[in-house]
């Protein structure tokens, strides 16, 4: 059957892609995704509510972006189950071997990455939707943007020469992520936003915690 991007995007948020289908967390990953963008909605309208000066474009465009690109992650972490190895997480990293820029990536694949795939697996799953959570809901962002910065590094060094992979794709997505550390996107109209207007526990006083998160966010 011919795809569109509406089509896909329907078979995303009604959970009846591949990945979906194949992760045997069908539904409980398509109501995860409704709650975090729900949560992502409900701050927006208290940012909004509460502090007139994040009812500007520019603050609702940043959101937008930051929950897109929220979007993405969540949904690039579905083919990355079932845990603790994906079929397809082991092609692509098989991929990495063949396909690195540089014969020292190609020898940490071969060597660490493939042997321990299995554990390796589940931590790249759960980055990428951490990275998902951090997006969507505007919470610690800029810590995570440098992280996902840092993934997609690692993307277009180990697909540079793959002959299906275009590396100006993993250019940009750095760019985007460095985007929102420019602007602290968690702060237009997310949970960052809330959290330094009216800081709760552990978030609050001077606690390793709170200080530790006011210094990243």
């Amino acid at each position: 059957m011919r795809t569109n991007p509406f089509y896909d995007t329907w078979l995303f948020l009604a959970g009846q892609t591949d990945p979906h289908k194949g992760s045997g967390l069908q539904y409980l990953l398509v109501i995860l995704f409704f709650i975090l963008v729900a949560a992502s909605i409900y701050f927006l309208w208290k940012n909004w509510q509460l502090d007139p000066r994040q009812r500007t474009k520019e603050h609702l465009a940043i959101w937008f972006m930051r929950v897109m690109i929220g979007s993405m992650w969540f949904e690039g972490s579905l083919w990355k189950l079932p845990l603790p190895i994906s079929g397809g997480f082991k092609y692509w990293t098989e991929q990495l071997e063949n396909s690195a820029a540089f014969e020292f990536h190609s020898a940490l694949v071969k060597n660490i990455y493939l042997p321990y795939i299995h554990l390796i697996n589940p931590v790249v799953y759960l980055t990428e939707l951490s990275l998902a959570i951090a997006f969507l809901l505007g919470f610690l962002v800029r810590p995570f943007a440098v992280i996902g910065m840092l993934f997609t590094l690692h993307l277009y060094f180990g697909l540079y020469r793959h002959p299906h992979e275009w590396p100006w794709l993993f250019i940009f997505l750095i760019f985007v992520q460095a985007f929102f550390i420019l602007t602290n996107a968690g702060r237009s109209l997310g949970a960052d936003a809330l959290i330094h207007r009216n800081p709760v526990r552990p978030f609050a006083g001077d606690g390793l915690i709170a200080r530790l998160y006011r210094k990243l966010s």
